[in-house]
């Protein structure tokens, strides 16, 4: 469905690592986070602090994530983090990572957002309609 995908390279930090320098696993999953924002900036032309203002919503956030550790990284590792929608719902969607090392795969995930806004009717968060206009520039032409 969707094609566009955001590609950004990194280089592993200490901090990410555990005492051994190998990435703790729990480090992906903020930068699965980090790199669907940019993905969406990217796509939309949208700071991510901006989002909520430009679409009336209030933010994407995330109600499921998933991840496969395939190899090992660490500390110094140049790496790429590749984004993309995989698949757009009525008021949800998915975003897929992969992470390469040397065009290897070391880690796979997908995250699961909804496009979320305030109804001030019944004073309730909940998930609303995606717009045509956003899921139309995540398709490459």
């Amino acid at each position: 469905m969707a094609s566009f995908i955001n590609r950004r390279p990194l280089t592993i930090e200490w901090g990410q690592c555990d005492p051994a320098g190998i990435v703790f696993n729990s480090r992906f999953f903020e930068m699965f986070d980090r790199s669907t924002w940019v993905l969406f900036e990217a796509a939309l032309g949208v700071k991510p602090h901006e989002l909520a203002r430009t679409y009336g919503i209030l933010g994407i956030p995330l109600v499921d994530v998933s991840a496969n550790f395939v190899k090992p990284l660490k500390f110094g590792d140049e790496i790429e983090v590749a984004s993309r929608v995989s698949e757009f719902r009525r008021s949800s969607f998915n975003v897929e990572h992969k992470i390469r090392i040397a065009g290897e795969i070391a880690v796979e995930g997908t995250e699961t957002r909804v496009w979320a806004a305030h109804d001030k009717a019944t004073d309730k968060i909940g998930a609303i309609p995606l717009p045509a206009e956003v899921v139309n520039r995540f398709s490459t032409p």
